[in-house]
């Protein structure tokens, strides 16, 4: 029981009273019928929960969070943002780069209709923002990739990281 003092080989009976036992770790080893550790973990953090159990349980809130936000912000029915990160493979729908791991996928929306589109990592969703969703001008950025004003008037200059080093 959670509080209860009793010596442990190697640890102090007052140890389990600073750090009671992971309310989680006990339910897993319940359900699991395994029987309690000689050392069981410490357990310092809300709860109370051991450090593993800890970082699930705020990972689980976020998640949930962040669903109940797409869901409210952008009308998007619960599960729709897991199913449009799959349809796009799990990328960023223009740059196909960002997976959204560290940052999650923006969810990108028309400002003039407010429907959906798409996931964008922030740099993309910055760039249409930047354009104001004007296709012309996204037309005019293919173009300038395509034949820069640098290659028609004949300049080739290389910007200096890319120059070959001279001996």
């Amino acid at each position: 029981p959670q509080g209860e003092l009793r010596d442990l080989p190697g640890r102090p009976a007052e140890d389990l009273v600073t750090n009671p036992r992971c309310k989680d770790c006990e339910e897993e080893r319940a359900r699991r019928s395994l029987a309690a550790p000689a050392y069981p973990r410490p357990a310092p953090y809300p709860g109370p929960r051991c450090a593993s159990h800890d970082r699930a349980k705020r990972k689980a809130s976020k998640s949930n969070a962040h669903e109940k936000r797409v869901q409210s912000e952008y009308g998007l029915a619960p599960g729709e943002y897991g199913r449009l990160y799959l349809a796009q493979g799990g990328v960023c729908a223009i740059c196909g780069r960002a997976t959204g791991a560290t940052r999650r996928l923006s969810v990108d929306h028309s400002h003039r209709t407010g429907l959906v589109r798409g996931l964008l990592c922030r740099l993309c969703n910055d760039l249409l923002g930047h354009l104001r969703d004007d296709v012309e001008a996204a037309r005019r950025v293919v173009a300038y990739l395509i034949e820069p004003p640098a290659r028609q008037l004949g300049i080739e200059a290389i910007h200096k990281d890319f120059r070959k080093k001279e001996s």
